[in-house]
């Protein structure tokens, strides 16, 4: 296995870190796995434990402890930090992690400003969570997980409904990571052909699944580890295709289709029914209000009567 770039680095040993840092030692896509976290004890002992993992499984990746600094030279970075904080919301479970988390995002974001690499956000809320790295450090190659999760659960889900594989489903969930993300279900394929979606069902179980792994486990952690080595496959320039992630796109910041061709990203509008039209715009809207909020700047009134970043 010959790794793809020189190195990746991790922010955040936590439970997301950790997952991160074990799926990026077995994909052997980076040659040293850098791993940041508030103390350099913590990313020592995350370091050791890959290490062990890189032993047992033969992988070409070298993990190491490092410090912020040492990230620049990566190729890609990954943002899994949280902040230690008690969420205690039951609606809108995520949003509840933007004063806790949004401090530590900007600091690293000032770390690392001017990156030229490919960051990957994890932090929730993700998407309010990219904007905020991408807006403070002034990097280019800023995208958040968060759909990306969403749609490997969605055609999971739907090929279990109708009893079929997982990748016999071509679908798509975009807009926010959150209580308003829009199921694509107009342009939803199975096996190449057009069905009927079961969304009630379909938006049931996406809604429970969170909260189950969460109560389970204490922490979703191993999906999103997943959907970041998928993504940075495609942002490394190891395959061509497309993924859904957090980016800027027509002015906002919300989970989008982006096309990836030899590393180069490229986001755009998908098929959307009137109905999804609307679900995708009430969620762009959403976004935008819980960002500006959070950086106490008021909406102002744009000349289309709708509020404007």
């Amino acid at each position: 296995m010959t790794p793809l770039v020189p190195s990746v680095g991790v922010f955040g040993a936590g439970a997301v870190g950790q997952a991160v840092g074990g799926a990026l030692v077995a994909a052997g896509l980076c040659g040293r796995l850098l791993v940041t976290s508030r103390t350099i004890e913590q990313a020592q002992a995350l370091a050791d434990d890959l290490d062990d993992m890189r032993t047992a499984l033969g992988s070409p990746v070298l993990p190491g402890a490092a410090e912020a600094e040492d990230l620049r030279a990566c190729a890609a970075v990954v943002i899994a930090v949280r902040a230690q904080f008690a969420n205690t919301r039951s609606t809108d479970v995520r949003m509840g992690g933007i004063q806790a988390n949004a401090p530590v995002v900007r600091d690293l974001a000032e770390q690392l400003s001017g990156y030229p690499g490919t960051v990957l956000v994890v932090t929730n809320p993700v998407d309010l969570m990219t904007r905020w790295f991408a807006e403070e450090s002034g990097c280019s190659r800023v995208f958040g997980i968060g759909s990306s999760l969403d749609s490997a659960r969605y055609r999971l889900t739907l090929g279990r409904l109708l009893g079929v594989p997982a990748d016999a489903v071509s679908g798509r969930v975009i807009g926010e990571h959150g209580d308003t993300s829009v199921v694509c279900a107009s342009s939803t394929l199975v096996n190449d052909q057009s069905v009927p979606v079961p969304l009630q069902q379909v938006r049931d179980e996406l809604d429970r699944r969170p909260g189950r792994i969460n109560i389970g486990i204490g922490r979703t952690r191993c999906g999103p580890a997943g959907a970041v080595v998928s993504a940075l496959r495609l942002a490394l320039g190891a395959e061509d295709g497309t993924t859904e992630l957090c980016a800027p796109h027509a002015g906002d910041w919300c989970g989008i289709p982006v096309r990836f061709t030899g590393g180069d990203p490229v986001p755009f509008s998908p098929p959307l029914d009137p109905v999804e039209d609307r679900q995708l715009e009430a969620s762009r809207t959403k976004l935008r209000a819980a960002y500006q909020a959070a950086r106490g700047v008021p909406l102002q009134p744009s000349p289309s009567g709708r509020k404007s970043p």
